[in-house]
């Protein structure tokens, strides 16, 4: 008796699924446990393990990895994950899903030729790292760098708007009395002038920060390289707003009287480089605040250090600093679902393709987050900023 595949699939659609399945590679996949006093975030939460498990990938988690956002061991086991007592069983695996970049001890625990996902966070990284990198000849993709097929960076726009509205949340407290600030309400009230406001960066955390900050009725201004960003939060925001391209002598004036300042410049993708000068800092209004959400790039103030959550404020002038490279962890289980979105999608792409490698010849986008390809620094933003010689992908991809 004849069978016909497309009515035998119909009837026997899991089995037709299963083995759909079974012809593609098995990934082995780790998720480490991180350190506590710098990052809190996790880029699969147990509903994206399971989403990964339930294709027949295998996935590895420390013990105690999602206490900082309330995930139990137990959640992450009945997802499908293994849980593992030791660093060593994580970092073993083929792919490695860490937030914060890798240390010299944790790619040394790495298998040559495997692949870390991570942010890139310049200001944490070290040459040394890459180096290593290099030398084990391993794959490395920033999670900040990666396109989808909208030619859009899904992880910076989800992250920064999180990062935006965190902003704000952090000024006000900064400039209240409980953290030592100078007793001030962020936004307007009857009868007292507003707070006023200025963002360097009209891109998402700008534009989310801005109408956060206008929502509690600040005085908000904006200032950016971009007039074609400018023109766009004006028409977003859907009110009158100040906006500037960033000249000097109005800056001046913006900061001089400024109750908080947010820096949100972005540069590892290309964007003019941009700094305020520590004599610009210096006119700042004691007890105003700055957020530089920009410091894991190097920064967008001069007076910019990087801190950990556990101490990220300091004063520096009479003005108050918060610098953390990571200020979504604060919210780190918010932040952690909206990352496992979108690597559990990420992930079932790279075993449909038949792996990494394959993966990345495969989508230009998801190629543009690739910085290290076995052992061959890619990216010539990161070869800058620690003096390493850089190729081009594109040339390495012709031959693979």
């Amino acid at each position: 008796m004849n069978i016909n595949p497309k009515t035998e699939r119909a009837n026997f659609p899991e089995e037709c699924l299963l083995r759909e399945i079974a012809r593609q590679p098995r990934l082995s996949i780790g998720i480490p446990k991180e350190d506590g006093e710098v990052e809190t975030r996790l880029a699969l939460t147990p509903e994206g393990v399971a989403i990964v498990t339930e294709e027949g990938h295998s996935v590895y988690v420390q013990r105690g990895a999602g206490e900082p956002m309330s995930y139990t061991d137990l959640q992450f086991s009945e997802a499908g994950a293994y849980m593992v007592d030791t660093q060593a069983e994580v970092y073993g695996a083929d792919i490695v899903l860490k937030i914060a970049p890798p240390t010299i001890e944790e790619l040394e625990l790495m298998s040559d030729r495997s692949t870390v996902f991570s942010m890139l966070q310049l200001s944490n990284f070290s040459s040394e790292c890459i180096a290593l990198m290099m030398k084990k000849k391993m794959t490395a993709i920033a999670y900040e760098l990666i396109k989808d097929e909208q030619k859009a960076f899904p992880v910076v726009s989800s992250i920064s708007e999180i990062e935006g509205n965190t902003a704000i949340s952090v000024a006000a407290e900064l400039m209240s009395n409980e953290r030592g600030g100078k007793g001030i309400l962020l936004g307007g009230v009857a009868g007292i002038s507003p707070t006023e406001v200025v963002i360097l960066g009209a891109g998402i955390a700008g534009t989310v920060a801005a109408r956060s900050a206008l929502a509690l009725g600040a005085q908000v201004k904006i200032f950016d390289h971009d007039i074609n960003k400018l023109r766009k939060i004006q028409h977003y925001l859907g009110q009158q707003v100040f906006t500037s391209v960033i000249h000097p002598a109005v800056l001046f004036k913006a900061l001089a009287s400024a109750d908080a300042v947010i820096g949100n410049l972005r540069y590892i993708n290309g964007s003019e480089r941009f700094m305020v000068s520590e004599e610009l800092v210096k006119t700042m209004k004691q007890g105003a605040v700055i957020i530089d959400l920009s410091v894991d790039q190097g920064g967008c103030f001069e007076t910019s250090r990087c801190r950990t959550l556990k101490k990220p404020v300091y004063e520096k002038y009479g003005v108050i600093h918060y610098c953390v490279p990571n200020i979504s962890a604060r919210v780190a289980r918010t932040t952690s679902m909206a990352l496992s979105n979108i690597f559990s999608p990420i992930l079932l792409k790279i075993s449909h393709s038949g792996g990494v490698k394959p993966a990345i010849a495969e989508s230009s986008g998801f190629r543009n987050g690739v910085y290290v390809f076995g052992g061959v620094l890619v990216n010539r933003l990161v070869g800058n900023y620690y003096n390493i010689p850089s190729s081009d992908i594109g040339l390495l991809m012709a031959g693979y």
